[in-house]
């Protein structure tokens, strides 16, 4: 995974972690809404036995996605942070 050096010419290490942390808390949102989004069985039956468990897989995989991100966003964070502050920021 890339993640950006803390050096004189760059973005600041706060500026970085800002921007990091804003889109981290902006998936947490997105996840809260997609769980709220859950398939519900009433909404499938009449379209016979498969259809909820389909729509139940594909919501889950969305769900993952999400979190994914927001694992890659953590180690991002991490990383920078472990540049340390003595860098240049």
């Amino acid at each position: 995974m890339m993640v950006p050096t803390i050096h004189l010419n760059g973005t600041s290490r706060d500026e970085l972690l800002r921007q990091i942390l804003e889109a981290k808390e902006a998936i947490c949102k997105a996840v809260e809404a997609l769980a709220n989004a859950a398939p519900n069985m009433r909404d499938y039956y009449v379209q016979g036995p498969d259809a909820f468990p389909a729509a139940r897989r594909e919501h889950e995989k969305r769900m993952h996605r999400l979190a994914d991100c927001i694992h890659e966003l953590n180690e991002i964070a991490e990383k920078i942070c472990a540049q340390g502050r003595g860098s240049a920021a």
